[in-house]
């Protein structure tokens, strides 16, 4: 019962604890903390759009730091040629992070498990060695960005402002993962996981189920990369490059795949961790490594065990509703917590 009471009360209490860093950052006189705990944020953003496709889909991507990345540059090439218009910014990073998933998802979709893996690698690879080779841009060495994105309203010129346009985008992104988990959509998605042909048979595209979802959730992730070239005011290739996209999936074991709040815990457990080791010694991955291994280890789907046994219970709970589509209840087969 006490799981049941946290896991209902984790997502405001988790929200109003963020919200509170910067007050508490600024009465102590640290504000890295502000700087620290917005990249938090972002990577959380970033994190949560990967959970879409890997903790909802089972589609291990490799190659979503490019989305990131993508984001990062919309701001810089926009920026360099002069417009800082953060609306603009916004909607060519939306566009281009949508369309470049809806042709990397037409490819990798057609293939599966490792293949899947190789070609999202391949494709963000090939992306990264395109900025490095585009000199104009600064190449392997990036490029810097003088102007923060304005909005008319406001403008994410610090990292306070960044601070809390992150904490806004990502409530709002929890809020809709909560609610596409448990809508139709959700469900088909989450069986194209568990059983593809049972999904078939009742007449849903796994292609194109999965293919939307790869969609939404690059431009998600163009959307952090947004936010982390404003909080950087920095874009670089590095940004796309294979570890960031691990680091990515990392997160989402350490917090729980496939749960709510799992990609902020993560993000926030993966780089508290990180920051903690680098100031203990220069090899911190030998030890952080160790560490990421008896987690997952330990942990069934990390800390994703404070919110199962809600779902578990809100799941045992659900009385059948006369006359309901078979389709979606079989999408979800019975027991099934997550």
């Amino acid at each position: 019962m006490n799981r049941v009471k946290l896991g209902a009360w984790l997502i405001p209490v988790l929200f109003l604890l963020l919200a509170c860093v910067p007050f508490v950052a600024q009465a102590i006189g640290e504000p890295f903390y502000i700087t620290f705990f917005a990249r938090v944020l972002v990577y959380a953003l970033a994190a949560c759009a990967l959970n879409l496709v890997l903790g909802f889909a089972g589609l291990v991507s490799f190659g979503h730091a490019m989305f990131i990345g993508l984001g990062c540059y919309a701001v810089g090439i926009l920026t360099y040629y002069g417009f800082s218009d953060g609306w603009l910014q916004l909607g060519v990073a939306v566009a281009v992070c949508a369309l470049v998933a809806l042709v990397v998802g037409s490819v990798c979709l057609r293939t599966s498990g490792i293949g899947f893996i190789m070609i999202t690698l391949a494709f963000a690879q090939m992306f990264y060695f395109l900025m490095v080779s585009m000199t104009t841009f600064g190449g392997d060495d990036g490029l810097n960005i003088n102007e923060p994105s304005n909005f008319g309203l406001f403008e994410l010129s610090g990292s306070s402002e960044v601070y809390w346009a992150a904490w806004v985008v990502l409530l709002a992104a929890t809020v809709f993962m909560a609610r596409l988990k448990k809508s139709p959509f959700g469900m088909v998605l989450r069986a194209t996981h568990i059983n593809p042909r049972r999904v078939n048979a009742f007449g849903y595209s796994v292609f194109r189920v999965q293919l939307a979802a790869y969609v939404i959730s690059g431009v998600l992730t163009g959307v952090a990369g947004v936010l982390l070239a404003n909080l950087t005011a920095f874009a670089s290739p590095s940004y796309m490059s294979w570890p960031v996209s691990g680091d990515l999936i990392v997160m989402l074991v350490i917090g729980g795949l496939g749960t709510i709040v799992g990609p902020i815990i993560g993000a926030v457990a993966f780089l508290v961790m990180e920051e903690f080791f680098k100031g203990l010694t220069q090899h911190w991955m030998l030890i952080m490594g160790p560490v990421i291994v008896v987690i997952a280890l330990l942990t069934r789907n990390g800390f994703g065990w404070l919110t199962r046994q809600r779902e578990a219970q809100s799941a045992q709970t659900r009385a059948p509703v006369a006359g309901e589509v078979p389709a979606k209840a079989a999408a979800v087969p019975a027991g099934e917590a997550q």
